[in-house]
């Protein structure tokens, strides 16, 4: 039975999680939206739930909130990180290696988007290619040996963003230093993001590493502080008008598929995972249609290659 239709006409939801006791999850982002309803239904299922956030004080309060509703044995903890800094990154992972004995699932879900103006980051690159992407993958390959020994996950919350700007990668001019507008910049940030996870399990399975798994969703349209946090005025307010309408699920939904790739059995890793109704933007979760450029082996391949240049982060498999 394929994945479109086994979770049934009110498709995939977190009834189906069983006791996730001694399971360790590490999750980006996670102070607010998909990020913070995420951690909080895995802890809720007995996990031990690692954030990583840029703001302390926010961690602070988001864990005192989630041991308020579910107890003080609740297992939530944080590690500071900012994934516009690539030394950040860094010692973040460090921190966590130290931190946990064991990775079940990393779920790369923290994110900036429709940043109205270039920002560049102290690592030379445009902002949201930096955190959304060039973030997660220094991420990604300084925990995979833990997630190996783990026969653990590797969880990338995309975007349907990532069919909204051009159909590639801009390789001459990867900062959009010409031409640069919001939506270009995150759909391009959105769709390296995609791409690495498909030639992540190309990778993977050349590697003979098939204990580990690799998978690529979106949470649709969701209502959570993404857009009100970096972009313009009029995308906010747009945004905002569209929150009250039907078209615009809850945070809670939007984490639905990040926590259905972090946990569900038997998942095949070709699917893309999110709302299945009208425009994929809300609607039951299951198996959405992917175009065919995210999958482009000769991009994706240049993009890791690339990647690992400009991170300076050789993946070793």
């Amino acid at each position: 039975m394929s994945n479109k239709t086994k979770f049934g006409s009110k498709g995939w939801t977190p009834d189906r999680i069983v006791s996730l006791k001694g399971k360790t999850y590490v999750i980006t982002g996670a102070t607010s939206g998909t990020g913070f309803e995420a951690s909080k239904i895995l802890a809720s299922k007995g996990a031990k739930v690692v954030m990583l956030n840029r703001n302390p004080k926010k961690s602070e309060d988001v864990i005192a909130a989630i041991k308020q509703e579910l107890g003080n044995n609740a297992d939530v903890s944080f590690v500071r990180m900012d994934l516009g800094e690539q030394a950040s990154v860094r010692k973040a992972a460090e921190e966590v290696l130290k931190k946990v004995t064991r990775i079940d699932a990393l779920m790369c879900n923290g994110a900036i988007a429709q940043v109205p103006k270039q920002q560049i980051t102290v690592d030379g690159f445009e902002s949201q290619i930096g955190v959304n992407h060039y973030g997660h993958f220094t991420l990604q390959a300084l925990l995979f040996p833990l997630i190996e020994k783990s026969k653990g996950r590797i969880v990338t919350v995309g975007s349907m963003g990532y069919n909204m700007g051009i159909k590639t990668i801009k390789f001459d001019d990867m900062n959009w230093d010409k031409d640069y507008t919001a939506n270009d910049a995150y759909s391009q940030s959105k769709l390296a993001q995609i791409m690495s996870i498909y030639e992540l399990q190309d990778r993977l399975e050349k590697a003979g590493k098939t204990d580990v798994k690799a998978y690529a969703c979106h949470p649709g349209s969701s209502r959570t502080s993404l857009i009100k946090t970096s972009g313009n005025l009029v995308t906010r307010i747009m945004f905002g008008l569209m929150s009250l309408s039907p078209m615009v699920q809850s945070a809670e939904k939007g984490s639905y598929p990040e926590l259905m790739c972090a946990t569900e059995e038997n998942l095949d890793q070709k699917g893309f995972y999110g709302p299945t109704g009208r425009s994929y933007w809300v609607g039951p979760v299951g198996e959405c249609k992917l175009e065919p450029h995210a999958v482009d082996k000769k991009v994706s391949k240049r993009l890791w290659e690339v990647s690992e240049k400009a991170t300076d982060c050789k993946w070793t498999f």
